[in-house]
């Protein structure tokens, strides 16, 4: 496999529930860069929560953040690239705002939110920002949304439907998100790698969630995790072992490596 860049997804795939990078996983991944590969983060995350996970590993890649919507230097953080959502406010929080749903929602300046709860709390604490707002999201003036964040607690593909003439949407088993239309992680991929002159066909893919998709789909190798769902495995050229279980680190191991490669001939 002729492989010069590797997209990588975080939560379910880099990371354990813990979220932490396993020592495998590092391991693979400094082999894979050893080698002259570039390797790239791609999440659905914002930046202030991706970027202590770069700089662990030492990345000198730009990161794609909120499915694609931003693309952040690798050194300053600054958005090299943004692509905003625009919504029918007052129909948005019509049909969000008088129901028990969290709602996030993501912006270039911050986060609002209209409660805060435990995966909230773990964001500030990685990412050292707090939200600018928590509350009645219709009482507070925000702009240059990146990614609204529907929590539900259940899928909802009915209620997520109603805004497909707006946004892009990502439907999870909790709820759904909402980007600008045509903005996925594998839109921002196709962005960097004219720019690197990296062909799709040069590119591995690795993820798990809904969100992964369309970068399995295009990539020249689309790798799903064990823990991802039959929709996503359906997309992806192979399937790897759970996330719990370093899965990524396994693929990389046995078909990316060198090394590796030339013992198991």
């Amino acid at each position: 496999m002729n492989v010069r860049a590797v997209f990588i997804d975080m939560d379910g795939t880099l990371l354990k529930a813990s979220n932490y990078i396993s020592h495998r996983n590092m391991e693979a991944i400094y082999r894979l860069m050893n080698q002259g590969v570039k390797v790239f983060l791609a999440t659905g995350r914002h930046y202030e929560v991706t970027a202590p996970y770069h700089k662990e590993i030492g990345l000198q890649t730009p990161m794609i953040c909120l499915n694609g919507a931003a693309i952040h230097d690798a050194e300053t953080g600054r958005i090299m690239e943004m692509k905003t959502v625009r919504l029918n406010e007052e129909r948005f929080h019509h049909l969000t705002a008088e129901s028990p749903y969290n709602v996030v929602i993501h912006t270039a300046n911050g986060l609002y939110c209209k409660e805060t709860n435990e995966e909230i709390d773990y964001w500030t604490n990685v990412g050292q920002i707090p939200p600018r707002y928590i509350g009645d999201l219709r009482q507070v003036n925000y702009q240059d949304v990146l990614k609204y964040s529907v929590r539900t607690g259940a899928p909802t593909p009915e209620l997520s439907a109603l805004f497909k003439k707006e946004a892009a949407v990502i439907d999870w088993n909790d709820g759904f998100e909402l980007v600008a239309p045509n903005i996925s992680k594998w839109s921002a991929i196709k962005n960097l790698l004219t720019e690197l002159r990296i062909s799709p066909n040069e590119v591995a893919a690795i993820g798990d969630g809904p969100n992964d998709i369309e970068m399995l789909l295009h990539a020249g190798i689309g790798v799903a995790m064990g823990n991802a769902s039959e929709k996503v495995k359906a997309a992806a050229d192979f399937v790897t072992g759970h996330h719990e279980n370093d899965g990524l680190a396994e693929f990389i191991e046995r078909y990316l490596l060198l090394s590796y490669r030339s013992h198991a001939i």
